[in-house]
Order: structure tokens, then C-alpha cells, then sequence
């Protein structure tokens, strides 16, 4: 009986024990198993799943966020997320964009987003290619959410022409309404009677709409009376933000994705930075750093880019001049061809901040050749004027355009010193502006603003300050530029209409073709006065490298150095044992 035991025996009660035992180690483990496999599948399977139907399977079904809505333009589109609360926010590397044939559903293909911005509202922004023809657009995420069963569809797409899309509400408690598709002439001021703003959370639903009255309306810009139910804001956190659009009166409403934001804070007399700068700008990644450290140089102490729908390493350009103490603020800005509409933005935005403002592009630099700061010039123009004319509350700077001065290549080590001749006479002006001294309209053109009553503009002599405007530089460089102009009352270059405008390369026409001599152009004067302040206040006197070239240059030194030591240490041998052999 002992022996059967051992041997395993059909009887043996020890025999059974022990294969019980062993039972339950064997479901324990399966136990285990199957908890541990279902977690990888859950966090890293279903990566490949979505990986297949990226590669031309059926678009997966999503669990947490819906589209609420859409905007097309001519080359994107952006997407509206609308997020039930406490969601993980997704990232770029979570979604693409899914791109279906109205005709035949099986017919699709996906693509990776451009990039997944926030706007001021805390909105998330998706931002795909534009639609092609007879497509829809939807979204997929490529990896599994918690929250409820529903596909990233399309609940309502806009016309980008035809479009309320962005408002801000000023120091006053108005609400200013920022709308594409009024078509009101540029610098003039229209006539409020024909128009009027409406607020709601479900603009489909007219008994549950606020109407109010226009106090002004020029080019883009609307500004309404804001009702105080507007102004209290929402009773809860979990409250959908209300919305404004503009009506036309015996007419309909436009759509609209713009929430109206209250700044936080009120404009005081004591403000924490005497002189600001305001950009837009698209792609400036490479010029930004110069562009920054040049004018923080001359008295700036804060920046805000207004972004146009960059592609580049902008945002970690911007975090890098963080990093290195530069107060730059990046502002997601994604309507094209509304440089005007943006600057008013802008100088709402600064209105709590800055005493001054000036409004420039990244390719203009201030150059004071005294060796002032920007801030002693502003000061010098604005002590004790005249009563007879007025507060000032402009001041104009003349600007000197730039050709490409013999250059061919992208000079590497930034415009002040590599573009040194420009045209004889300045080209029109732009202007620094006391944002309390605006017209209630906004009103801006080509740079410069409409004042209020009992403000005016002083001009800057040229030989105090101007602004060296790297205009026409190499083909590559403006060739992009003038590819997409931002300016609403700006016609594109390669577009027949306004030829002989300024804004237009003088002798270009309207062909995208480089002319043969266009190194050579628009070299009129030498003027190498910044070229020299830039090289004796901005070059390290070890390396010879101006401050803000590129890390990537300086290791390409650094190995070019290494690489010429070894070259000469390998001559110097063969040499040796040349001389030996004689």
C-alpha cells in the first residue's frame, strides 16, 4: 500500500491530495495569465489592431470624445473636440484623420494630424487636410479610452467664408466679435444699424437666444453690448459655454465657434512691462531666436506670437527662449489671412500688461543707431506733447526695405548681418501703440491703428530709429513668404489683382519664377549700420559666433575642428615616415 502510494497508485489517498494541489496551482496560474494578458491587450495590443486599420481596415470604433464640429479651409481642416468631463485630453500621436468617399464608404484612407492645438478656451483643435472632393472627414483614435461607445464623427461643418470665429470680451464689458464673410471695407466704419449679436448655448433653439445691440462695426470686427447673463458666466463648472454669432438684420445668423473669454485682471495704471512686441507669424522657428534676443536687447520684455498654423519646431523654439528668461508667449491663431483681426486681438490681450506695444513681423527689426533701448525712444516721443494735438498714443517708425544683397543660400548665421543693402526710401511705417488710446472699432491697416478722440501719432525722425525690414531676401526664403499672405485686404502674389501694390515685389509680376538677377536686386544703398552694432554687442569674442546661432552649427564647428586636428596629425605621420624612408 506504501509502494502504491508512492507510485502513484489509483487508491492512494496521498495520491489525491496531491493532485488537488496541484489543480489549484494550475488555475491560479491560468488566473494570472489571462488577467495579465488582457492588461498588455488592453494598453499595447490594440495598437497593432489600429495600426492594420491605419494600413486599410475599417475604421475603429472610439469611447470617449465626440466631434463637435468642424471648419474647412482651402489646404486643412480643424477639428472641434468636445470632451465629457474628467477626459484624458488626446495628443497627436493618439488620432488620425479619416478621410471617406461619400459614394462608396469602403473607399478611405487615413492620415496623421498636422497637430493638436489648445485655444484660448482650452478647446482642443485637430488639424487635418482639407477635405478632397465628394469626402467626408472623421477621426480615429489608435488606442482604447474609458467613457461611452461612440465614433469621432462629424455633427456640423463651416464654411470658413462664412463664419463668426473668435471673441474676446474687453476692459469695457464689451464683447468684441471677430467674423468672416461681412465683407466690410477695409479702414472704414459701417453701419451698426444693419446688424445685431446673438448669445446661446443651441443656436437651433431661437426661444433660448440673447440679442444685443451693436456698439461698432469695421473690416472684421464687430463689437456687441454684452448681456449681463453673458457676464455672470456659466453656474457650474459642467455648464456648455455660451457662443456668440452676428445677425443681419432682415437676413439670417452666421454660424459661429467663437466663446467669448473675459480676461482675468483690469487694466491699471501700473503695469509690469513698459514695452511688448506683437508678431504673427507661420514657420519662424529658424529667425524667431535672432528676432527675440536682437529686440530684448533694445528694451523688449515681452513677446506674443500669434502662431498661423506653423508646421516647424516653433512651440520648442518658444520653450527653449523661455528657458533661456525671454517672457514669449505662444498664441494659437489659426484663421488665415486675418492679420488685422489677430493685431486687434492682440492688443486687447496686452491692454493689462504692456504700456506699449509694438506690432511687426519677425523679418523687421528696430534699429536705433544712438544706442538707445526702444524704451528711451518711446519716452523721448511721448514727454509732456503739446495740448494742442492731443495725448500721443502712436508712434510711427519708417521702414527701410532689404534685398538679398549678392546671397544665394539661407545665411546661417541670421538677417542683421548677412542682408546689407536695401533701397533708397523708406517704405510706409509701422507703429508702437498705447492700447487705451484705440478706436473702439480697431481699425488697423498695414500696421498701424485708428486712435480715439484726444489721441494722436508722432512720427520717428530716420535718423533716430528705423526698422530694417529683411523684405526681399534669398529666392527660397521669399518665395515661401509671400507664398500665403496673412494681411485680410492683401491679394496673394501669384494673383492678378493689385499688381502695383507695395506689398508686391516691384518688377515681379505675378509668376512664381525666380528672375535671374534676383540676388542682385534692390541694391540701391549699402547700409551695414545694424551689421555693425549686431557683430559688437551680439558676437562671442572666443568663438566668433553671434549669440543666437544654432546649437547644430556649433557642434558642426566644433567637428569640423576635430576633424581638421586628426586630418593634420595623420599628415604629420605620413610626412614622418617619409622623411625616414629618404
Amino acid at each position: 500500500m506504501k509502494n502504491r502510494r508512492k507510485r502513484g497508485g489509483l487508491n492512494g489517498g496521498d495520491v489525491v491530495l496531491v493532485s488537488w494541489r496541484r489543480f489549484f496551482r494550475f488555475v491560479a496560474l491560468f488566473v494570472f495569465s489571462f488577467v495579465l494578458f488582457s492588461a498588455l491587450f488592453i494598453f499595447l495590443g490594440n495598437k497593432t489592431i489600429n495600426h492594420k486599420a491605419v494600413l486599410g481596415g475599417s475604421v475603429p470604433r472610439v469611447k470617449v470624445v465626440t466631434i463637435h464640429e468642424t471648419v474647412e479651409f482651402p489646404d486643412q481642416t480643424l477639428i472641434f473636440l468636445n470632451y465629457p468631463p474628467a477626459s484624458r485630453l488626446l495628443t497627436k500621436e493618439d488620432l488620425f484623420c479619416v478621410f471617406s468617399d461619400v459614394n462608396d464608404s469602403s473607399k478611405l484612407f487615413k492620415e496623421l494630424p498636422f497637430a493638436v492645438e489648445t485655444d484660448d478656451n482650452g478647446r482642443q483643435i485637430v488639424r487635418c487636410s482639407a477635405v478632397p472632393r465628394d469626402n467626408t472627414v472623421s477621426l480615429a483614435v489608435s488606442r482604447w479610452t474609458v467613457g461611452n461607445n461612440k465614433d469621432l464623427l462629424v455633427e456640423t461643418t463651416h464654411r470658413w467664408d462664412w463664419l463668426v470665429y473668435d471673441a474676446v470680451i474687453d476692459d469695457d464689458n464689451s464683447t468684441v466679435v471677430f467674423v468672416k464673410g461681412l465683407n466690410l471695407r477695409p479702414g472704414k466704419v459701417a453701419d451698426v444699424s444693419r446688424y445685431e449679436c446673438v448669445y446661446g448655448w443651441d443656436f437651433t433653439k431661437p426661444k433660448l437666444l440673447l440679442r444685443a445691440q451693436v456698439i461698432s462695426a469695421a473690416q472684421e470686427i464687430v463689437r456687441c453690448k454684452t448681456p449681463l447673463t453673458v457676464l455672470d458666466g456659466p453656474r457650474t463648472a459642467q455648464s456648455q459655454p455660451v457662443k456668440v454669432s452676428v445677425r443681419i438684420k432682415g437676413s439670417e445668423m452666421l454660424p459661429s465657434v467663437a466663446q467669448p473669454i473675459k480676461r482675468p485682471g483690469r487694466v491699471t495704471d501700473s503695469k509690469p512691462f513698459e514695452t511688448c512686441v506683437c508678431t504673427m507669424t507661420r514657420n519662424a522657428a529658424n529667425v524667431l531666436r535672432e528676432w527675440v534676443m536682437y529686440h530684448g536687447k533694445i528694451g523688449v520684455q515681452r513677446w506674443f506670437i500669434y502662431d498661423n498654423n506653423s508646421d516647424d519646431d516653433i512651440v520648442s523654439e518658444i520653450k527653449n527662449l523661455e528657458n533661456h528668461g525671454y517672457n514669449v508667449s505662444r498664441h494659437f491663431w489659426p484663421w488665415i489671412k486675418t492679420q488685422e483681426a489677430g493685431f486687434a486681438n492682440c492688443a486687447i490681450r496686452a491692454k493689462r500688461d504692456c504700456d506699449w506695444v509694438a506690432f511687426i513681423d519677425v523679418d523687421e527689426f528696430f534699429y536705433i543707431p544712438s544706442g538707445q533701448t526702444l524704451t528711451d525712444v518711446i519716452r523721448n516721443h511721448t514727454i509732456a506733447p503739446s495740448l494742442s494735438i492731443g495725448e500721443i498714443g502712436e508712434i510711427r517708425t519708417p521702414c527701410h526695405s532689404f534685398g538679398p544683397s549678392g546671397l544665394r543660400d539661407r545665411p546661417r548665421e541670421g538677417v542683421t548681418t548677412a542682408y546689407t543693402c536695401r533701397m533708397t526710401l523708406p517704405e510706409r511705417h509701422k507703429s508702437i501703440i498705447r492700447p487705451e488710446s484705440l478706436n473702439a472699432t480697431l481699425i488697423n491697416v498695414v500696421h498701424h491703428f485708428h486712435l480715439r478722440d484726444g489721441f494722436t501719432f508722432a512720427d520717428v525722425d530716420k535718423g533716430t530709429m528705423v526698422i530694417n525690414h529683411y523684405k526681399y531676401q534669398v529666392w527660397d526664403v521669399f518665395k515661401e513668404k509671400f507664398k500665403r499672405r496673412v494681411a485680410t485686404y492683401v491679394a496673394d502674389w501669384q494673383n492678378e489683382e493689385n499688381v502695383g501694390s507695395k506689398d508686391r515685389a516691384p518688377g515681379l509680376g505675378t509668376r512664381p519664377v525666380e528672375p535671374s538677377d534676383w540676388a542682385e536686386r534692390f541694391c540701391e544703398v549699402r547700409d551695414t549700420g545694424l551689421q555693425s552694432w549686431v557683430l559688437e554687442n551680439f558676437r562671442d569674442r572666443k568663438t566668433h559666433r553671434l549669440v543666437w546661432e544654432r546649437e547644430r552649427r556649433r557642434v558642426e564647428d566644433e567637428v569640423i575642428v576635430q576633424m581638421g586636428s586628426w586630418a593634420d596629425k595623420r599628415v604629420g605621420r605620413k610626412r614622418k615616415k617619409q622623411l625616414k624612408a629618404q
